[in-house]
């Protein structure tokens, strides 16, 4: 019986789901990345998320074929560093994975701005959005790292190259603009970036996010208008 309602659940509400295997993604990785076997499941875990988010484009008024076409060559070099350790090719996976996230988070900003009400889907898209986002710039820091060393700095451990949970850190902390992280771009290209973040997550709330609250307002205010109506009705007769 777990299992029907399950996929009943993932159906009515995939974005919920999304959202799910990403946060469980970043709880676990930092346990394991310090392993080759970490690597290799979190390689793994990735491919998942590439599934979750292609199955959510599919609800999107994004092209599902957009998504495939950056899945695909993404999926080949994440098989190619899990079984030949071909790890010179993460620059590479690492910038398609940004494409990707960016457009599967381009595609639920999308399809949260269509109509004129807020779901029960569309406020799980609003945080698996946000997340994606921020997995985007994440990967983007990691192409950075690969391609000129020293990028990034830290109050651990200085000099050595940041892990993905330390970017990622990074990426939530200026995308939410809470400002404590203690991960610092040290180049001009990855402070660029990072600004550029910041400006995407204060738009993000000021227009995606404050749509969402405003028209659940509205919605709540006129159910509630609507009640008071039948009410009213009904001691009248």
């Amino acid at each position: 019986m777990i299992a029907p309602r399950l996929f009943i659940h993932t159906r009515r509400h995939p974005s919920a789901i999304l959202l799910l295997v990403q946060l469980l993604g970043m709880l676990s990785y930092p346990f394991i990345e310090g392993t080759r076997a970490g690597q290799v499941a979190f390689n793994c875990f990735g491919i998942v998320v590439l599934a979750f988010a292609i199955r959510m484009v599919r609800r999107t008024p994004g092209e599902v074929r957009v998504s495939w076409a950056l899945a695909v060559p993404i999926i080949a070099l994440l098989l190619a560093q899990i079984l030949l350790g071909y790890n010179h090719l993460l620059a590479w996976s690492s910038g398609l994975e940004a494409l990707f996230y960016f457009y599967a988070a381009g595609s639920l900003i999308a399809y949260m701005m269509e109509d004129e009400r807020a779901t029960t889907d569309e406020l799980f898209a609003a945080g698996a959005t946000f997340t994606l986002l921020a997995w985007a710039f994440t990967h983007m820091y990691i192409l950075l790292q690969e391609v000129q060393p020293g990028t990034f700095a830290a109050a651990v451990n200085a000099g050595a190259p940041r892990t993905w949970t330390e970017l990622n850190y990074l990426s939530f902390a200026l995308l939410s603009s809470t400002g404590i992280g203690d991960v610092i771009p040290l180049t001009p290209p990855a402070r660029a970036l990072a600004s550029v973040e910041m400006l995407v997550g204060l738009m993000y709330l000021a227009v995606v996010v404050a749509r969402l609250i405003a028209f659940t307002t509205r919605n709540r205010i006129e159910v509630g208008r609507a009640r008071k109506r039948k009410l009213e009705e009904w001691e009248q007769d």
